[in-house]
């Protein structure tokens, strides 16, 4: 899920080699953190924060498939 998560985030900013993504296991729950370049933080989060809340929509739903849960933290 780290890669998805990189891949979406790289395809999204201007400077993809500023961005990484980072996995904890946090009693069973997957937190997966997203760091990108301080440029790029509007890219990501988007309008009203609707693409941060697009990404952690297709992770929750790939985690529920497998019967994990996992979250999105945008870190700056």
């Amino acid at each position: 899920m780290k890669t998805l998560v990189e891949s979406i985030a790289k395809a999204l900013v201007d400077d993809p080699t500023q961005v990484n993504a980072t996995e904890e296991i946090e009693e069973g729950t997957l937190i997966i953190g997203l760091t990108v370049a301080k440029e790029d933080m509007g890219r990501i989060i988007g309008k009203e924060g609707r693409t941060a809340k697009a990404i952690r929509t297709i992770l929750n739903a790939i985690s529920t498939k497998d019967g994990k849960k996992a979250i999105l933290k945008i870190v700056e």
